[in-house]
């Protein structure tokens, strides 16, 4: 039996990306009953007070060179997660857009965490669906919707998040160990499940602009406002004025939700809400680095972590015409030189924004 725990607490619960990656790979898995997870997640305690208590000193942000730390909480060295959100529209819209695309590299080390997302606007080249259609480029969402399973555009590894991040390598030179992806309604359940976030507003926010007749549930005054899954999901996806607020809104659910999730009162209810989520999301992390990630969250001084997004200036709203949809249809245009540049310094753990 304990070897059975064993065997499948280190099973991915997902395909893998198939990617080179500096972070060692378990044996690829396509899924694991969802009561078994939990019975192994939920046998499997978060790192204890006495645990924390013993752990090394890590008040300073970047440790010395000459001094070669141990990564924290069974981890590798460093970890670069995809982290996808995708959207929702009809009754009959069975595979969303990639619309929220964030990248979160982790130091086990330091420790530390880094985080920058990607307009989801962005045209690029889509490897490994030229076949299927002629269709060779299209936005950088769409990557995650031409290879979801049933779509029939991608044959390769790692389904919508795979074809994702394969996009990302090719046109920005990122690579990335592994992949978390969450659809609209996972997203509203999980927050009503913590019992709903609060997020913090230094100025109001009014999501009626651009919008017919005003409604007052979309004004929101300076303060703090407790927000349930599906409040939080209109806030982080109003699109006015550009999709760069609606990344600002993202980061504010984001933020709120993870200070909602690490707080005293929720911390011992995390492994059972990790085994009932468990089977609605794409992830190819196992139930062994999930708690680790649980664990490295915990430790991760407030100091340690930087949340940002690519100077919005580097973007220059335009148009093309998508063979896909057979439409004109908006795009940001880059130099993704540039962004290659800044994605190599956040690969190597080093803030790229100014």
């Amino acid at each position: 039996m304990a070897l059975l725990i064993f065997f499948r607490w280190n099973k991915p619960l997902g395909p893998s990306l198939g990617l080179p990656t500096i972070t060692p790979k378990t044996t690829e898995i396509s899924s694991i009953q969802s009561t078994a997870i939990a019975q192994t997640i939920i046998s499997t305690p978060l790192v204890t007070a006495s645990q924390l208590a013993n752990l090394p000193a890590i008040v300073t942000p970047i440790p010395s060179p000459t001094i070669a730390r141990q990564p924290l909480c069974g981890g590798p060295n460093t970890m670069t997660i995809l982290g996808v959100g995708s959207d929702e529209r009809t009754a009959g819209y069975l595979y969303g857009m990639g619309d929220s695309i964030h990248v979160m590299r982790i130091d086990f080390t330091i420790p530390s965490i880094m985080v920058i997302d990607f307009p989801r606007d962005l045209w690029v080249e889509i490897p490994g669906i030229s076949d299927h259609y002629g269709i060779t480029h299209g936005k950088l969402n769409q990557s995650y919707f031409f290879g979801n399973r049933g779509m029939g555009y991608y044959d390769g590894p790692g389904e919508g998040p795979g074809l994702m991040a394969r996009t990302l390598d090719l046109n920005f030179g990122l690579l990335v160990d592994h992949y978390l992806a969450v659809d609209a309604h996972t997203f509203v359940n999980i927050i009503d499940a913590v019992g709903g976030v609060d997020i913090q507003l230094e100025s109001p926010i009014d999501l009626n602009v651009g919008e017919g007749t005003p409604d007052p549930k979309l004004y929101f005054s300076a303060g703090t406002h407790h927000m349930d899954g599906r409040s939080a999901y209109t806030f982080a996806t109003d699109r006015f004025p550009s999709t760069f607020q609606r990344m600002i809104y993202q980061k504010i659910v984001m933020s709120a939700l993870k200070d909602k999730l690490f707080s005293p009162e929720m911390l011992p209810h995390i492994p059972k809400l990790v085994a009932q989520f468990i089977t609605s999301v794409q992830t190819d992390f196992s139930p062994s680095e999930i708690n680790s990630l649980i664990c490295i969250a915990q430790v991760v001084p407030s100091e340690n972590i930087q949340v940002g997004s690519f100077p919005q200036e580097l973007f220059k709203p335009s148009s093309i015409y998508d063979p896909y949809r057979k439409v004109y249809t908006f795009i940001y245009e880059a130099d993704f030189d540039k962004l290659r540049s800044m994605v190599a310094e956040f690969m190597n753990g080093v803030w790229p924004m100014p």
